[in-house]
């Protein structure tokens, strides 16, 4: 098997009686023992109006987690680009890559994070924007170019930085986009089952390499829930059950505390929604999840795996990162 990295997706989730300042420490935290543990990269969510999700000003956690750290790629997984100018964008990741050179990562996607109405409030029109996300892209593209120099309009602190562009998708769409423009393509399968290994194939089939990238390379997501035995790993998944739950009546709240595993949780998961959203979760002991990635690398071979873990305590948190980290090594 191939040499496999592995990197952390926050979205800096917002735990029942934590405070907003404590959420963002524990991020911080948990990305100082992420370093410690040999992970690549820390990439941190835009979502917006929910309470559950601390990550909504993107950009500014980015530097708070990269000033904390010294070695770890931190960036966007990923900057909603149709809610923002891409002007901004250039400007803010041109300035932050300025300040932590080589260590700021842009991933982009097209989603609004969020529902219709928000996304109209965070900009109006949103949906064209989305329709003209390729265009979006390139803008960005030309604003960190050194040729932009001569244009009227120029984000001068991006010009000639080195930002990488990822591209995020949930879909074929973004596979299609990603191949033509030879970037590399994080795919979100740790919510989104159904178009993994059809966006995979098409990304690698169609993948056109560039200045950028020489050949295909794939970020596949991941939950992962992992404790020292199985029974407490299923305990600690009850918080991201509820979180699910939640997602789909409506009654989205902050993440609650995890109860013992009963029949009552283990029928949710067998929800044909629920089932579908969790697919790729791995949940168990350290050997338990070990077979599990491993037989996921296998499916998709990976060239690398970002993992997301929604627990509610940072350090069962940390705990279960450390462990990932682990298998990951021994499976390299």
């Amino acid at each position: 098997m191939k040499n496999t990295e592995f990197a952390i997706l926050d979205l800096v989730l917002v735990s029942e009686g934590q405070s907003l300042k404590q959420t963002f420490n524990n991020a911080l935290n948990l990305a100082q023992h992420c370093e410690s543990f040999g992970y690549k990269r820390y990439w941190l969510a835009e979502h917006h109006n929910s309470k559950t999700i601390g990550s909504s000003a993107t950009s500014i956690l980015i530097g708070y987690i990269a000033e904390g750290t010294t070695t770890l790629r931190v960036g966007s997984g990923g900057i909603m680009l149709p809610n923002h100018s891409p002007l901004i964008i250039a400007e803010q990741f041109g300035t932050l890559a300025s300040i932590y050179p080589n260590r700021i990562d842009l991933g982009l996607g097209r989603a609004p994070g969020t529902d219709r109405e928000t996304a109209q409030a965070i900009r109006s029109d949103f949906m064209q924007a989305a329709q003209s996300f390729p265009n979006e892209i390139a803008k960005i593209e030309t604003y960190f170019s050194l040729e932009n120099a001569v244009s009227n309009v120029r984000a001068t602190v991006a010009e000639g930085v080195n930002v990488p562009i990822y591209i995020l998708g949930s879909s074929t769409d973004s596979a299609h986009l990603a191949a033509k423009k030879g970037l590399p393509y994080a795919f979100a399968s740790h919510f989104a089952k159904t178009h993994l290994d059809n966006a995979i194939a098409i990304y690698r089939d169609e993948f056109q390499p560039s200045e950028k990238l020489d050949k295909p390379y794939v970020i596949a997501g991941v939950n992962i829930v992992i404790a020292d035995t199985d029974k407490e790993a299923e305990r600690l998944s009850t918080s991201l059950i509820k979180m699910i739950v939640g997602i789909f009546t409506g009654k989205r709240d902050y993440v609650k505390p995890p109860e013992a595993m009963t029949d009552e949780y283990r029928e949710i998961l067998k929800h044909p929604q629920v089932n579908q959203m969790l697919k790729y979760s791995f949940i168990g002991s350290k050997e338990t999840v070990k077979t599990q990635v491993k037989d996921f690398l296998e499916q998709t071979h990976a060239d690398e795996l970002i993992a997301v873990s929604n627990i509610y305590d940072v350090n069962d948190r940390i705990r279960s990162y450390e462990l990932f980290a682990e298998i990951m090594k021994e499976l390299n």
